[in-house]
């Protein structure tokens, strides 16, 4: 399994953004970060400078948003909606975006509930539950 280290992480989306400035054929999760990446260009300036996004720590006391990880739940809730995992996902995603009449509105809400799964982990020490998750994804889906 491929665990990508916060440094990889943040060459990663910096190089998508060079790659996708010089008009260099990106690979398919590299466009796809693209995409995303266009949806956010207040993160752009972070992603500009390598050496720089390296180097950042991004404080939750500071009130500002990291953009590696942002952009990275970006990717991971278009994979999960991609193959479906945890099953029925795509539904719920899909659903919600139809109900805020964007699917980059939908992620951010989607983006909270896995947060949410994430902490819920680290607190009680068990694995994420993805039945929880998935129903957060549905309440807000159909509310």
């Amino acid at each position: 399994m491929f665990q990508p280290s916060q440094y990889d992480v943040r060459r990663f989306f910096c190089d998508v953004l060079a790659k996708q400035r010089a008009g260099q054929v990106l690979s398919p999760i590299e466009t796809l970060a693209a995409g995303w990446i266009d949806q956010h260009p207040e993160y752009h300036a972070d992603l500009s400078d390598v050496d720089a996004a390296l180097a950042q720590v991004y404080d939750v006391q500071e009130g500002r948003t990291n953009p590696f990880l942002h952009l990275s739940m970006h990717l991971t809730i278009s994979e999960q909606v991609s193959i479906d995992q945890p099953h029925g996902i795509r539904q719920a995603v899909e659903l919600l975006a139809m109900r805020r009449h964007s699917l980059h509105e939908a992620h951010h809400e989607v983006m909270d509930c896995l947060g949410e799964m994430i902490w819920a982990s680290q607190r009680s020490g068990r694995p994420p539950d993805g039945h929880a998750y998935l129903d957060a994804v549905r309440r807000r889906a159909t509310r």
